[in-house]
């Protein structure tokens, strides 16, 4: 089952290198890995995606609760949670397929953030069905490159990790 956990901890070098080398070391793989500032400059969030079974998540989440570096685990599927993702997609924009093109673009809220005499460079977000479902109308139109950012996640409601 994949699981989304987020980690709150101190913004220190090094450690998002103890994190993943804590995943490599026990055989884990992360799926997805996203780490920025908070609204603190001293602390960063950290949002893993991985898969296992309720036994390995908590032993991952053991483990990174023993990093000295970390303040918070908190394994966000067991709750209501909102995901996103941010989704960068070139297409090639031949005359033929440019009207199909925004009509997609604009069925799915994204929006074209670059134009070229070729290419179309389009940013959507969304959860990842959503990225998936337009991905999967673009492909036949096209796709010259994609970038994704992975996921990003947050608690419903007034639950805060901090």
């Amino acid at each position: 089952m994949q699981h989304t956990i987020s980690v709150l901890m101190n913004n220190r070098f090094g450690v998002l290198s103890r994190v993943s080398g804590l995943f490599s070391s026990r055989g884990f793989n992360i799926e997805s890995l996203n780490v920025a500032e908070t609204s603190d400059p001293e602390v960063s969030r950290m949002t893993i995606v991985t898969r296992g079974d309720n036994a390995k998540i908590e032993q991952i989440t053991k483990q990174l609760n023993k990093l000295v570096d970390v303040i918070k685990v908190v394994d966000l599927t067991e709750e209501k949670f909102i995901d996103r993702e941010l989704l960068l997609v070139k297409m090639n924009a031949e005359v033929r397929v440019r009207e199909e093109i925004l009509r997609i673009v604009d069925l799915f809220r994204a929006k074209v953030v670059d134009v070229s005499p070729s290419t179309y460079t389009i940013e959507i977000t969304g959860d990842e069905g959503k990225i998936t479902g337009f991905l999967d109308l673009l492909a036949p139109l096209g796709i010259k490159e994609v970038v994704r950012s992975g996921r990003i996640a947050v608690s419903r409601g007034n639950k805060s990790l901090n």
